[in-house]
């Protein structure tokens, strides 16, 4: 475990977001909080079964619609509304640097993706600074808190004022569907009607992450910091024949309780299980052995009940709802653990503080 040391308060000080349940990060929020499912039938495309695919779909972006322009679509949107406060206040940045996490090398994903998104960002937020430079991770449902893990150290360590932070990915693609239906990974699918899948779907979501002493010069609203976050990796993955104890995820709780204020736990977990025994297992095995960090390991949220598995943008999505939650008064407690799962055996996240 590496040892905690102090750098300047993270805050996130805008948010944007684009899901099956809402077409802003306050639509999206407000139907998770109410337990809105955005599951439907895709229009066309249907299982070996012959039965039509349930997914999580955008209703603003036509199901037709490829995908590249269904990520950029979905990436763009939420850019623009995380970064709407600068805007607001007529704030031009000489420079902002942008991390996005992408879906990994996949049947469905094309060699250009990450090109076409980068070019759309930077596109998109030329009114927001002169000059816009785009890091991103491909790595699947680790990739947006990976983003969020890499926008922290920026800023934290003095490199940036203000970083964008997120994730976009898409599974609602006929080779990627036909893929993950194979792999047997799709809930209700096939002619034994899969239990053990996910709900495939799409989203897009960015975090704006500011210094504490930036937001308050500028006079940006913000509710929370993010304490401490890490990215950590796990040799047994899914898909092999190794068995999963939970090391990598064991490691990156560890991590990131060294931030802990004294006699302090994690009140409140967001996750990204999404119905596949693997990550539950995983989970389980992790918290037998850092159960103490937790308040109570087994009240976790897992909001891919809501807008189904949307991968890379997992980790930004619950940072958003943290937001929201400690905002609107319903969160269970002031530090929340939240953390992601990637099949290349990436575990990341982060533990977020309300401010007092």
């Amino acid at each position: 475990m590496k040892p905690w040391t102090p750098g300047r308060d993270v805050v996130i000080a805008g948010g944007g977001a684009r899901t099956a349940i809402g077409l802003t990060s306050a639509a999206t929020m407000a139907a998770a909080r109410a337990g809105i499912a955005g599951f439907n039938e895709h229009p066309y495309l249907v299982d070996a079964a012959g039965k039509k695919f349930i997914v999580a779909r955008v209703p603003a972006v036509e199901a037709s619609v490829p995908g590249i322009e269904r990520l950029t679509a979905l990436a763009t949107a939420a850019a623009a509304e995380a970064t709407q406060p600068l805007r607001e206040r007529r704030i031009k940045l000489p420079t902002l640097a942008v991390v996005v996490g992408l879906p990994p090398v996949r049947p469905g994903r094309t060699s250009d993706t990450q090109k076409a998104i980068t070019e759309r960002l930077r596109i998109e937020l030329r009114d927001v600074a002169t000059i816009v430079t785009v890091d991103t991770f491909a790595t699947g449902h680790a990739a947006g808190s990976m983003a969020i893990v890499e926008g922290w150290k920026k800023v934290r360590s003095g490199a940036a004022d203000f970083c964008l932070v997120g994730g976009v990915d898409s599974y609602l693609d006929a080779q990627t569907m036909s893929w993950l239906e194979k792999q047997d990974q799709i809930h209700g699918a096939g002619p034994l009607n899969n239990a053990w899948g996910f709900v495939p779907g799409e989203a897009g979501a960015f975090c704006m992450l500011a210094s504490r002493d930036a937001a308050s010069k500028w006079q940006l609203p913000y509710a929370l910091r993010i304490l401490n976050a890490a990215t950590t990796r796990e040799a047994n993955c899914i898909k092999t024949d190794t068995v999963c104890r939970g090391d990598g995820l064991i490691a990156l709780f560890r991590e990131l309780a060294a931030a802990l204020p004294p006699n302090r736990r994690f009140e409140q977990v967001l996750c990204d299980m999404n119905g596949e025994p693997y990550r539950s297992e995983e989970y389980g095995f992790a918290t037998i052995r850092t159960g103490a960090s937790f308040t109570d390991a087994s009240d976790f949220l897992a909001p891919a009940d809501c807008w189904g598995d949307v991968g890379a943008a997992s980790g930004p999505l619950y940072a958003l709802w943290v937001d929201a939650a400690i905002r609107k008064g319903y969160s269970r407690g002031d530090l929340t653990l939240i953390w992601t799962s990637a099949e290349g055996g990436e575990r990341s996240g982060a533990v977020i503080q309300a401010m007092k």
